[in-house]
């Protein structure tokens, strides 16, 4: 099942790991097998991951070999295994044998375009902080894999499950 979820401050404060790690703890029911973090200023993503594809090898978050991609997801890419024979042919490297990686390098080759070349239901955040900082989520066209979002106290917030919103929205009201 797996799920996803973030905070982006609009106001720069930095992200909060615990805010970050109280939210991924209300979706282990998604993901019971690991979790990961990742944490760049005032973003940070997580995720939850029931492992179905390459258990041993592919951890989330997955980032490039420079550093300066990072990406979550949830779902599955039916395709990935045509996908990634592609880019091999085009001189791509990689460590997993998992669909999150051809994501990852699929991002590298296509740009934001990459999305049209996914045949699977997914949920995906990326933080690309080449050039100008940039957070790009998407989920799949028909919206099989859940993915909510809420503008809030000068933050966005998105997460696989509705829960992850009860226990933010919990922690605001205390302060």
């Amino acid at each position: 099942m797996c799920g996803i979820c973030g905070i982006y401050n609009f106001s720069g404060e930095l992200a909060n790991m615990e805010k970050l790690k109280k939210m991924n703890n209300e979706m282990i029911n998604r993901g019971p097998d690991s979790d990961g973090y990742y944490i760049y200023k005032n973003f940070g993503m997580a995720m939850r991951r029931l492992s179905i594809i390459d258990a041993k090898t592919s951890s989330q978050p997955v980032e490039n070999n420079n550093g300066n991609i990072s990406l979550i997801f949830n779902g599955e890419i039916y395709n990935y295994i045509e996908l990634k024979k592609v880019l091999v042919a085009n001189g791509y490297k990689f460590k997993t044998n998992g669909d999150a990686e051809v994501i990852l390098k699929l991002y590298e080759k296509y740009g934001e375009n990459f999305v049209k070349y996914l045949n699977g239901m997914f949920s995906i955040c990326i933080i690309d902080k080449r050039n100008e900082l940039k957070i790009l989520i998407y989920r799949d066209r028909f919206g099989i894999k859940p993915l909510y979002y809420s503008f809030q106290n000068d933050q966005l917030i998105f997460a696989s499950s509705l829960n992850c919103f009860k226990k933010i929205n919990k922690d605001i009201q205390k302060s």
